[in-house]
């Protein structure tokens, strides 16, 4: 009986981060259609963060304490406002499964930003998952109007900037483990608000970024979004506190087929077999890196 209810709630566990991974996945769409709206990805990602934060501060207010005792925190709030300015913003602007596979860099990142934060020397084996990932991104940025396999524009400079900074933030979490969860959750939400309102506004004084018009017609589809992030969330939390590190982080790869998938469905990407085979070894190299033994993980 008890191993039953172990199964099922590892089941439940799975299902909650198949969710996240879903939301992420599909997360293009509406920040598209918000766009339309007259609502920059930017915008919309401070308004949605900056209403998770302040919802956070009425249940938990306490955690601002948080700062007080580890004001390091505040690396944590840019490097996760980084981030979410990366992230949202390429997969809005560009092709949505491009964006997603530089973004997936992530886990190779991973392998440097442990050296330098952490102290964590790369293993052999994590330094063939590094090369495995780095040449699945150049065959995917190599494209035949461009000599080098390098950024063809600022969908590709934000995707990649967008995982190294979750390669970061990943670290910091670790680094700063001893913080209470919930000021490190108000670091990661509150700096999504505060580093997408400050790049907007920078973008704004460079007209790259037009200010807010949000119509009214997109009210409805900002609020849909936000309610689908904070359950998002509620259920990573949830999910990842009851699954091995490695199954988290497997089961998180979803993310790429739903965003893929809905992406080419509604015309937003384009497959080739060179999007597939760059693809495939950047996929490839995560999936090693979930798969790492623990004693790898903590060396």
């Amino acid at each position: 009986m008890q191993r039953l209810d172990a199964r099922r709630a590892s089941s439940w566990a799975a299902a909650a981060l198949v969710f996240n991974a879903l939301v992420w996945g599909l997360s293009w769409w509406p920040l598209r259609q918000l766009q339309g709206y007259g609502l920059h990805p930017l915008w919309t990602t401070a308004l949605v963060y900056l209403l998770v934060t302040a919802g956070l501060l009425a249940a938990h207010f306490k955690a601002w304490r948080g700062f007080v005792a580890y004001p390091q925190l505040w690396w944590l709030a840019v490097a996760a406002g980084l981030t979410n300015v990366g992230f949202n913003w390429a997969v809005t602007v560009g092709d949505v499964v491009r964006v997603v596979l530089l973004f997936y860099l992530m886990p190779a990142w991973s392998v440097l930003v442990a050296w330098v934060l952490l102290g964590e020397k790369p293993t052999a084996a994590s330094l063939l998952r590094l090369l495995l990932a780095m040449a699945g991104v150049l065959i995917v940025l190599k494209t035949p109007n461009s000599a080098w396999p390098v950024p063809q524009g600022g969908a590709d400079w934000l995707a990649l900037m967008g995982g190294l900074s979750f390669a970061v933030t990943n670290a910091l979490l670790r680094k700063y483990g001893q913080a209470p969860s919930g000021s490190r959750m108000l670091a990661m939400f509150g700096g999504g608000g505060l580093m997408a309102a400050a790049t907007a506004l920078l973008g704004m004084q460079q007209a790259l970024v037009p200010a807010p018009s949000l119509q009214a017609a997109g009210i409805v589809v900002a609020l849909a979004l936000g309610l689908a992030f904070m359950a998002s969330n509620a259920a990573l939390q949830y999910g990842a506190a009851r699954l091995a590190a490695s199954t988290t982080a497997l089961v998180m790869l979803t993310e790429i087929l739903f965003a893929s998938l809905s992406a080419v469905a509604l015309d937003a990407a384009q497959f080739s077999p060179r999007i597939v085979l760059g693809g495939s070894l950047i996929v490839l190299a995560a999936l090693l890196a979930a798969m790492a033994p623990a004693s790898e993980k903590s060396h």
